[in-house]
């Protein structure tokens, strides 16, 4: 065999052994490789974080729209970019989305349903409580945040986490600031 022919015959056995790597699907990440696998308690995470950002979206929307305060509408904007960061992550490990329904208010664990339910009728009440009750959603996710970050051993998980947990406590000096802006009261 020549040189050139040896060559050749590298180059084919090395496409042909590519080729199932090449085939993306769920369970393959950049390039076709395996992604690897999220620990049971790790998916749960996942999931619920994704419907508990989609908790403070829609209550941020709804309150939006009964006050038109732009603190309420670009903490809802953050939070879908939220919402999509942990959608990526389902997407990426081929887990089922608990986010079957996006319309606001509807949810598939029954504990967000009347979560939501609970802070729309407190933030109804008033500005005041309004911004209260951003200052709870935000206190909520931080913590929730905080203790789903000692289970995740995925890297790509735990950064989505980290940034999910920067974004909280962003959003909670924004509501704190606001509240004490607007003299409320403690």
């Amino acid at each position: 065999m020549t040189k050139k022919a040896i060559g050749f015959t590298v180059v084919l056995i090395s496409l042909i052994m590519a080729v199932p790597l090449s085939a993306k699907g769920p369970g393959a990440g950049k390039n076709g490789q395996p992604l690897g696998t999220l620990e049971e308690k790790e998916i749960e995470h996942v999931t619920y974080i994704r419907e508990e950002e989609k908790l403070a979206r829609d209550v941020y929307l709804t309150l939006y729209e009964l006050y038109q305060a732009s603190i309420f509408e670009n903490i809802s904007e953050s939070e879908q970019r939220h919402m999509d960061a942990v959608k990526r992550l389902i997407d990426k490990y081929g887990l089922e989305d608990p986010v079957e329904d996006d319309a606001v208010g509807m949810f598939t664990n029954p504990v967000f349903t009347k979560l939501y339910k609970d802070l729309v009728d407190k933030g109804e009440m008033s500005y005041c409580g309004a911004l209260q009750v951003g200052i709870d959603i935000e206190v909520l996710d931080i913590e929730d945040i905080e203790i789903v970050l000692i289970d995740v051993e995925g890297r790509d998980v735990n950064r989505v986490f980290n940034n999910l947990l920067s974004g909280s406590y962003n959003h909670l000096n924004a509501f704190t600031s606001q509240y004490e802006a607007n003299n409320c009261e403690f």
